[in-house]
């Protein structure tokens, strides 16, 4: 579809991931985790509430992982809300925003992923 054109290639994939998240939309949300991440000199760190359908894609380690990813980027960027949050460039690659990664994860485990709620704690 994309003749050999790689960055084509690229955003007809993303297209596709998308319309697979966009088709989960209307999914019940019944399961999920908190993860949490401080930084290396305990001044600063993140909670958030990934939420997914069921315990079974909660207990992978690669939904953890991307928690953890998302409570990093929270503690390095200090969104002020969600909107803010999904529209950020992800800090281990700007080549994806937030909002990629919670497709591609829909897309990776076939289940409804959103980012429940977040917050920042920073010693002044």
């Amino acid at each position: 579809e994309a003749s050999g054109d790689l960055e084509k290639a690229k955003i007809i994939l993303r297209e596709i991931s998308k319309q697979s998240a966009d088709k989960k939309a209307s999914r019940n949300l019944g399961a999920g985790i908190v993860a949490s991440y401080i930084h290396g000199n305990n001044s600063v760190g993140a909670m958030v509430e990934l939420l997914c359908e069921t315990d079974f894609v909660a207990r992978n380690d690669d939904f953890k992982a991307l928690a953890r990813d998302i409570a990093m980027h929270i503690t390095a960027m200090d969104p002020e809300n969600l909107e803010e949050l999904l529209g950020q460039d992800f800090i281990k690659s700007s080549e994806k925003k937030i909002s990629n990664l919670i497709e591609e994860a829909v897309q990776k485990f076939g289940e409804r992923i959103e980012i429940g709620r977040f917050i920042r704690f920073s010693i002044k």
